[in-house]
């Protein structure tokens, strides 16, 4: 099921009760700003999360009225997990979902960090789209 990132948000969604502690996780990294765990159903070797405690239900929200301190110390904190976990060489992958296209999936902003084995392309090509 796809979120439109125009809802408003939902206290009840699953990242909004992890960062409650009613769902557990194997966190990797928390501060004042953000949240990172690691993803339950992984799409690759190393597959982190990384949520904004605050409440934005995508990067759009979050961009618009998340405080500079919110917006500077999500971002830091995305980078220190990559590093962190060694990532940096030979490399990782983050992606954010926004609305319905993008199949996002939880209307929470949320980063997953990808990593651990070749990627491979960023989309799919799909030839009935052009």
């Amino acid at each position: 099921m796809a979120v439109d990132a125009t809802l408003p948000y939902d206290d009840q969604n699953i990242f909004a009760r992890i960062l409650r502690d009613e769902i557990p996780s194997r966190r990797v990294y928390e501060d004042d700003y953000a949240l990172a765990f690691h993803d339950i159903a992984p799409w690759a070797p190393t597959h982190i999360l990384v949520i904004p405690k605050g409440k934005y239900v995508s990067w759009d929200d979050f961009t618009a009225r998340a405080s500079d301190a919110e917006i500077t110390g999500f971002v830091r904190a995305v980078g220190k997990v990559a590093r962190d976990q060694g990532l940096v060489e030979p490399g990782y992958r983050l992606l954010a979902n926004t609305g319905l296209d993008s199949h996002a999936e939880v209307p929470h902003l949320h980063v997953h960090i990808l990593a651990g084995r070749p990627l491979g392309p960023m989309l799919v090509q799909n030839d009935s789209r052009r």
